[in-house]
C-alpha cells in the first residue's frame, strides 16, 4: 500500500490505551450534570468495573510480557514497559477524577437530593450506638482478626475483597509483642447499611459504610492492644484462565480448577486508603510482591462499584432516567402464532428500544409446540436467573431434542455457565462446550418444526446474547426468520460446532473462524477498487472494537484511494483516523450514552447493490481469527432502509458522541450554534415506542 513511511507506533494505536480513552468517555458521563445524579453514579460505578477487569486481565498480561522482554501485544511495536509506563501515568489522573467527583460533586448533591453517605463524624449519639450494635451483633460474629508471626503468617487475600491493615502497639496475652495485624471483610457483610428510618431525617435515606464501622470500632477486636490506625486495602489479582486445549481431558473439571486459582492468581494492582502511613503500604507491596507504580490512593471506599447497590432508589424517580416502555414491530403487533407469521414474513428488532419479549416467546413456543422436534442454541452470557435456560429445560423433560453449546469461557461467567451447563445435562439436553481456543462466540437459535410432512427451520440471530436483562440497556439488533436458505446455513453451522466438521458453502452467512475475514477483506478491497474505478465508494461499520491489522491496513489503503469510510467504534480502536496520505477520508466516533452501544453492523455501497451485514463479531483478531462467530446478510429493502436510517443517525449524532483524532485522543461533539442537536439513543426513544 502507499503509505507513508510512518513507525507502526505511528500507524497504530495500542489497544491497552485505547480501552483507557473508552474509560474515561464513560467518566465524562458520570461528570455531565444534564444525565440525572444517580445515573451519574451509576457510569462512576461502571469506570471502577471496568478499570478493574483492565487491571486483571490486560494489565495482568502486560507485567507478564515485562518480565519476558517482549513488546506489548498489537501491531503498534511499543515496548511493554513503555506501554505501563503510560497506563499508570493516565491511571493516576483517572482516579485522582473518580475521587474528586466522589467527594467534592456527587456526595454534597446527593446530600441535597436527601441521599445521605454519613461519615463517622457525623454519627449522633443514637445512630452511634445504634451502629455499635450492628457491629456486634452482625460484624464481629463473621470476622477474623489476625495479628502475625510464623505460625500465623499474613494470609491469602482473595481478588477485590476489602481488607484493613491495623498498626498496634502493645503485647498480647502471651507477652509477644506486637505492631501489626490485620482484619478481612468477608463477602457476605454488605458494604453499604442503611439506617433505619427512626434514625433518619424525613424523606431521607441515611447510608454508612461497613469500612467506616469496621475502622471505627476495630479497636474492640484486638483487646489489650492500642490501635494506632485502620486503613482499608484491595488487592486486584491477574485473573486470566490458562487452559492447555492439548493436556486436558476434561474441560469442565479443568476450569474449575483454573477458577479456584484465579481467586489468588499474582497480584496487579494494590488499592489503598490515602491516609495510610508509608511504612504499612512498603510493608504491603512487600507481601504482594508489587512496585510502588502498582499502588493507587484511594481518597474513599476502595471499590467504588459498591455504590451502585443505591442506583435504583424506587422513590428518587427526579434522579432516575425517566423510565420508557419498549415497543413492537408492527409486524408482531398481532395474537397470530409466531410460527405462523414467521413463515409469511421476516421479524427485525432492535434492542432495548424494541422488546425482547418476542425472542422469548419464539422459544417458549418451540417448547411447547407439539410439531416442534429439535431447538439448537448458543449460549454465551444468559445471567443466572435466565428465562430461555428455563425454557430450554422445559423443551428437554418434554422430549425434545435440545442442543445448547454453552461457552463455558466467556469471561466473568465462567462459573455461572459451568452450573447453567449442569442444569441443562440433567434435564436431558445435549451440551457442547464451546471449542478450547476458538471460543463460541455466535448468537443464534434454529427450531425445527414439523409442516405438512415437512420440516421447516426457524431461525434467530443476533448481535447480542440471550441475556433478558441486558436486553434493556445494550442496544442490539435480534433477527428471525423462517427463509430456507438461512435455515440450511444455520444448520450447517450448528452441525459444524457438534461435529467439528466442514461446511459447504453457505449463501446466506459469514462465519468466522473461517469465511468472515476474507470476506470482509475482499468487500474492502472491492470498494478501493470501485473508488479508483472513478465509483463511488463507501463503507460504514458498527462496531464495539478494532484492531485487526489486516483490517485496518485494508481500510488505510481504501481511504488513498478515495473510498469515504465511517467508523463507529464504542470502544477500543487502533486505527488513526485523519492522518495525511493514509487515512484523510477515515472518520472515527464512538457514541456514549443512556444504553451500551452493542450491536455490529456492516455497510458496503458496492457500486449501488448495497450490502448490510449484522454480526456478532467486532473487527479485532481474536474474533475474526479466534472465535466462532456469526454473521448474516439483511436482504429486505424494508429493513435495509431502517438500518440505514440508524446509521445516519449515529453519524449525525452531536449530543452523545466522541470524535477520535490522529493522536488517540477523543473530543466530544457538541451542536454549533442554531444547529439541531440531535441524540440517535434519544430518537430511537421517541420512533420505537409503543403507540400512545
Amino acid at each position: 500500500m502507499d503509505a507513508p513511511a510512518l513507525p507502526p507506533a505511528d500507524l497504530y494505536i495500542n489497544r491497552e490505551l485505547s480501552q483507557l480513552e473508552f474509560n474515561k468517555r464513560v467518566l465524562a458521563q458520570a461528570q455531565d450534570p444534564a444525565i440525572p445524579l444517580l445515573e451519574r453514579l451509576r457510569f462512576l460505578c461502571i469506570t471502577s468495573t471496568n478499570l478493574d477487569e483492565f487491571f486483571e486481565i490486560r494489565v495482568a498480561a502486560l507485567k507478564q510480557r515485562i518480565e519476558m522482554g517482549a513488546l506489548a501485544q498489537g501491531p503498534e511495536e511499543l515496548s511493554a514497559q513503555q506501554v505501563f509506563d503510560t497506563i499508570r501515568h493516565i491511571m493516576v489522573g483517572i482516579v485522582e477524577q473518580q475521587y474528586k467527583l466522589l467527594n467534592d460533586v456527587m456526595f454534597p448533591e446527593l446530600t441535597k437530593a436527601g441521599v445521605v453517605f454519613l461519615q463517622s463524624e457525623e454519627w449522633d449519639e443514637e445512630q452511634r450506638k445504634w451502629l455499635h450494635e450492628y457491629f456486634v451483633e452482625q460484624v464481629v460474629p463473621v470476622l477474623t482478626p489476625l495479628t502475625f508471626d510464623p505460625s500465623r503468617p499474613f494470609p491469602r487475600v482473595l481478588n477485590k475483597s476489602l481488607n484493613f491493615i491495623v498498626r498496634l502497639h502493645g503485647k498480647d496475652a502471651f507477652g509477644r509483642k506486637r505492631d501489626r495485624g490485620m482484619v478481612q471483610a468477608p463477602r457476605s457483610l454488605p458494604r453499604i447499611i442503611r439506617l433505619p428510618e427512626h434514625l433518619s431525617s424525613p424523606d431521607q435515606h441515611h447510608y454508612v459504610f461497613l469500612s467506616s464501622i469496621i475502622r471505627v470500632h476495630v479497636a474492640e477486636l484486638f483487646p489489650g492492644l492500642e490501635v494506632d490506625g485502620c486503613y482499608q486495602f484491595r488487592v486486584t489479582r491477574n485473573s486470566n484462565l490458562y487452559v492447555d486445549e492439548e493436556e486436558i481431558s476434561d474441560l469442565v473439571r479443568a476450569l474449575e480448577g483454573q477458577l479456584q486459582a484465579s481467586r489468588h492468581g499474582a497480584a496487579v494492582r494494590l488499592e489503598i486508603s490515602h491516609e495510610c502511613p508509608p511504612d504499612l503500604q512498603e510493608f504491603l507491596l512487600d507481601h504482594f510482591g508489587l512496585a510502588e507504580h502498582d499502588v493507587y490512593l484511594a481518597d474513599g471506599p476502595v471499590n467504588l462499584n459498591r455504590l451502585a447497590q443505591i442506583c435504583d432508589i424506587e422513590d428518587r424517580p427526579e434522579l432516575l432516567y425517566k423510565p420508557f416502555t419498549q415497543g413492537l414491530p408492527s409486524e408482531l403487533l398481532t395474537n397470530e402464532n409466531i410460527f405462523s407469521l414467521l413463515s409469511k414474513k421476516n421479524v427485525l428488532l432492535h434492542h432495548p428500544y424494541q422488546s425482547f419479549a418476542p425472542t422469548i416467546d419464539f422459544i417458549n413456543t418451540a417448547s411447547t409446540d407439539p410439531d416442534v422436534l429439535a431447538i439448537k442454541i448458543t449460549l454465551y452470557r444468559t445471567g443466572a436467573e435466565s428465562p430461555i435456560v428455563d425454557l430450554l429445560v422445559n423443551a428437554a423433560r418434554a422430549g425434545k431434542e435440545v442442543t445448547v453449546i454453552i461457552e463455558l469461557m466467556a469471561r466473568f461467567d465462567e462459573a455461572a455457565n459451568i452450573s447453567l451447563a449442569n442444569r441443562l445435562q440433567e434435564a436431558g439436553a445435549h451440551v457442547v462446550y464451546g471449542l478450547v481456543g476458538y471460543k463460541t462466540h455466535a448468537k443464534m437459535a434454529l427450531v425445527v418444526r414439523r409442516e405438512a410432512d415437512k420440516l421447516i427451520r426457524y431461525v434467530h440471530l443476533g448481535t447480542g446474547n440471550y441475556h433478558h436483562a441486558t436486553t434493556r440497556v445494550y442496544t442490539d439488533y435480534g433477527y428471525m426468520s423462517s427463509s430456507r436458505r438461512l435455515g440450511e446455513d444455520v444448520h450447517q453451522l450448528f452441525m459444524q460446532l457438534t461435529s467439528l466438521t466442514d461446511t459447504s458453502d453457505m449463501s446466506r452467512m459469514l462465519v468466522a473462524p473461517f469465511s468472515l475475514y476474507p470476506s470482509l477483506l475482499e468487500k474492502i478491497n472491492r470498494e478501493t477498487a470501485n473508488a479508483r474505478a472513478g465509483k463511488k465508494a463507501r463503507i460504514i461499520a458498527k462496531i464495539n472494537a478494532l484492531n485487526e491489522r489486516g483490517i485496518i491496513d485494508a481500510l488505510y489503503e481504501a481511504s488513498q484511494a478515495g473510498v469515504r469510510i465511517d467508523l463507529i467504534v464504542r470502544g477500543i480502536c487502533s486505527l488513526r483516523p485523519g492522518v495525511p496520505g493514509l487515512s484523510e477520508n477515515i472518520h472515527v466516533r464512538s457514541i456514549v450514552g443512556r444504553f451500551l452501544e452493542h450491536s455490529r453492523v456492516y455497510y458496503f455501497l458496492n457500486a449501488g447493490n448495497e450490502e448490510f451485514y449484522c454480526a456478532s463479531a467486532d473487527w479485532m483478531e481474536r474474533n475474526l481469527l479466534r472465535r466462532n462467530e456469526s454473521c448474516f446478510e439483511i436482504r429486505q429493502k424494508h429493513m435495509k432502509e431502517q438500518i440505514r436510517h440508524d446509521l445516519d443517525l449515529f453519524l449525525a449524532d452531536n449530543c452523545d458522541a466522541w470524535v477520535l483524532h490522529g493522536d488517540g485522543s477523543y473530543e466530544r461533539t457538541q451542536p454549533a450554534k442554531g444547529e439541531e442537536r440531535v441524540s440517535a439513543q434519544k430518537t430511537f426513544l421517541r420512533e420505537l415506542a409503543p403507540p400512545s
